[in-house]
């Protein structure tokens, strides 16, 4: 099957755009300032408004899921990364559970691998904008509006995509998706502590406190109709110590240089093995089934009538409710369908009313973190073979057992899984417990955004290391 699959995106892979592989060595420097044009330009289509689109008439389908898939209503970024997490989360299933069969050891392989992910990623930004399009996402248009809308959203996409592989690529540091989250999620929390418009940010509505008699300081502890609130910020806070915490808990397993005798080193495993990749993917995973149920089973689908009413009901039942300020609306799904339980409570109130739902999401979301955790390491180059060969390469060995990538795979079989497992469910019940305690963003953005500037704490220490040591490279997993 691997010839027919990557055989069938071969042309496709030929004509899309491509941002080659660096042929020298680039400076950390470079890599900075190519991260930053990345965020730059990223940022500038944030804020450019669609040509042809009314705020008003418009239906926000990702309103849960704006921060975690780093995307702004009604602007060239209103796809975010959904399109590449998305085609990432499909291609690594396939591949996990063997349905297709890619060596990644052979760079022909892998070069079409990574090539036929983007050409999927295209594919699935057009079918977006076509779903969006016609399932009402920008009201009623006329087909020159339509037109204007599909090319924006389609050359946006492309640049998008470039974007991230310019930094996959080696040009930059990290990803653009995981850049790009942890922006959105930053600008979040700053806007929920330091917005002016209407006292919403709590640190502004804190000092007005002081010296309005007409606001009383002890209801901003706990604010309600999702205002940002003191207890939120003791939760972000709280949250964020948490998982640097266990981010810095490690497994070290003892190292030994086969040519150096005496010289010992270590190989250390974080708790959080797989870090946030689990919950990026499940949260793809949840954005597609919200979208599509609402284009399905929403108020304005052309598949609802007398006679499918019930059924539709059953996928998803939704409420409209106004952003408010000219800014159209969004739907949040009604207790008792589907989609209601594949959604966190909002809040405490939300929790104590319907527990039940949030023991079957918390359920649901632990089961997706660990089993894609799974596909995610083996796929990845973190399974026990990958890192077997890695120390053996690096000419080190596990002192009192022979040098054989064999025996070190079979040891560190003992640990790697269990630390999947733990990792699955850490970030799960973090994110949970984030959303339903009412922090300055997304629990999960929120999670997921600590993992990123953790990572890119350790990328950057990694580049540097290897900028003043070339030797280590190979032991830092750099070639």
């Amino acid at each position: 099957m691997t010839g027919k699959f990557l055989k069938f995106f071969s042309p496709f892979v030929r004509v899309m755009p491509e941002i080659k592989q660096p042929q020298r060595e680039v400076s950390f420097k470079e890599k900075l300032m190519w991260t930053g044009l990345a965020l730059i330009i990223y940022l500038i289509m944030s804020n450019i408004p669609l040509y042809g689109v009314v705020a008003q008439d418009t239906t926000d389908y990702y309103y849960w899921l704006r921060v975690i898939l780093a995307s702004q209503k009604g602007t060239l970024t209103e796809l975010g990364i959904g399109p590449i997490v998305t085609a990432g989360l499909i291609m690594q299933l396939l591949l996990g559970s063997k349905i297709i069969k890619v060596d990644m050891s052979d760079p022909y392989d892998r070069a079409m691998f990574s090539g036929s992910q983007k050409v999927f990623a295209m594919f699935l930004t057009v079918f977006n904008i076509i779903a969006y399009i016609i399932g009402g996402a920008f009201g009623e248009l006329t087909l020159e509006n339509m037109t204007f809308i599909f090319l924006q959203l389609l050359f946006s996409g492309v640049v998008i995509i470039l974007l991230d592989e310019l930094l996959q690529k080696g040009w930059g540091i990290g990803s653009g998706v995981s850049l790009f989250i942890a922006t959105g999620v930053a600008g979040q929390i700053f806007w929920n502590l330091f917005s002016f418009i209407d006292s919403r940010g709590i640190v502004i509505a804190f000092f007005q406190s002081l010296t309005d008699p007409n606001i009383d300081t002890a209801e901003l502890f706990w604010r309600h109709d999702r205002l940002p609130s003191i207890f939120g910020g003791i939760t972000t806070l709280g949250i964020f110590l948490i998982v640097i915490w266990f981010e810095s808990t490690r497994v070290e397993i003892p190292l030994a240089y086969k040519g150096y005798r005496g010289f010992k080193g270590k190989y250390p495993m974080k708790l959080l093995y797989v870090s946030n990749i689990p919950v990026i993917l499940v949260n793809a995973l949840y954005a597609n089934f919200l979208f599509f149920g609402q284009i399905i089973a929403g108020p304005n689908s052309g598949f609802r009538n007398p006679d499918t009413a019930w059924f539709l009901d059953r996928i998803g039942d939704f409420e409209t409710i106004s952003t408010g300020g000219g800014g159209g609306d969004y739907l949040i799904p009604k207790q008792g369908c589907l989609l209601y339980y594949l959604t966190p409570p909002q809040g405490l109130v939300q929790l104590l009313a319907d527990p039940f739902r949030a023991i079957i999401y918390l359920g649901i979301f632990i089961f997706l973190c660990i089993m894609l955790g799974r596909v995610w390491v083996e796929v990845s180059g973190l399974a026990p073979r990958d890192i077997a060969q890695q120390i053996i390469d690096s000419g080190m060995q596990i002192p009192g057992f022979r040098s054989s990538d064999k025996i070190i795979e079979r040891i560190l079989k003992r640990y790697i899984p269990t630390l999947i497992i733990l990792n699955g469910i850490i970030i799960a019940v973090m994110s949970f417990f984030a959303d339903s305690l009412g922090a300055l963003t997304s629990g999960t953005g929120l999670l997921i955004a600590i993992g990123i500037v953790h990572q890119y704490s350790e990328s950057i220490a990694k580049e540097m290391a290897a900028q003043q040591y070339p030797g280590m490279r190979a032991f830092l997993g750099m070639d």
